[in-house]
Parts: structure tokens; sequence; C-alpha cells
């Protein structure tokens, strides 16, 4: 960590550090899975799943730069590299198999809800730590997640 004028102290900084990577090492993860939906949907509501699952993306994108930055704020490395992400990430491994839209739908469905669980802890975590700011980091983020959540298994309801 680099030295800095922030008033949060070292020991606190280098614990929600290590929670924001573990985030940001999924979140890459599910970028990535966003794009493996979106690519590869296919059926009666491609084009509407298609433009979803992009959708869906773009917001996680800005999780990514969200979270290294803060990262970097608090004094460390934001490690964004694909062997780290392959390493660490604790998210469910998307399917190859899945190709109709139900199929994608609920492998989305499945690790938006995995990662909205463990971004929720972290809101908790960092409270804990002293840093309210990371906390609504990860507030903000866990809102977000689950909306997309819930425009995805809107598409799932009887």
């Amino acid at each position: 960590m680099y030295q800095s004028h922030l008033d949060i102290p070292a020991h606190v900084r280098k614990g929600v550090i290590a929670l924001l990577q573990a985030r940001l090492s999924d979140s890459i993860d599910l970028e990535a899975q966003m794009k493996q939906a979106h690519w590869n949907v296919k059926g009666k509501d491609f084009f509407q799943l298609h433009e979803l699952f992009d959708k869906i993306h773009g917001e996680v994108e800005e999780f990514v730069d969200l979270i290294a930055e803060r990262i970097t704020t608090l004094g460390g490395v934001a490690d964004g590299r694909v062997q780290t992400t392959a390493k660490n990430s604790k998210l469910y491994e998307y399917s190859l198999e899945a190709s109709g839209g139900e199929a994608h739908l609920k492998a989305v469905a499945a690790v938006l809800a995995q990662f909205g669980k463990a971004v929720r802890a972290d809101i908790d975590q960092a409270a804990e730590m002293g840093d309210a700011a990371s906390a609504d980091v990860f507030t903000e983020i866990s809102r977000a997640t689950d909306k997309q959540l819930w425009f995805v298994e809107a598409h799932l309801a009887a």
C-alpha cells in the first residue's frame, strides 16, 4: 500500500482492500459470463435476451471500475489480470452447454444471486471494519445487482 493522507487506518484499508479484491475477481468473471450469455443465446426470445445480457454486462463493467478504483483509492493495487480472476473467482462456472433462452436465464439468475449474496456480506464486513465509504460502494453494487436479477427472473416467471 502507498502512503496516503486518507484518515482510514492502514490496517482497515488493508482488510477492506482484500474484500474489494475478492469482489473484483468475481465481478470480472461476472462481466465475462454476461458476454458469454449475450453471444450464445438462441431461441424465440433471442433479440430481447441478447439485449438484456448486454445491458447487464454494461452495468457489471461499471462495478468492475468502481471496485478497482476504490482499491486504488485505499492505497492498494487492483489486480484485474485474467490469471488472478480465474484463480480467485468464487462464482459458478458458466456452462458451455447453455443454448436456449431459458438455460441462459437460469445460469445468469444463479450467478447474479450468488454475486449479490457475496456483496451483501461485504457491506456488513466493510462497515464492521470501519469503512463506511466502501460499505456504500458495496451497497450501490448490491442494489444494482438485485435489480438485474429481478429483470432476469421476470423472464422465468410463469
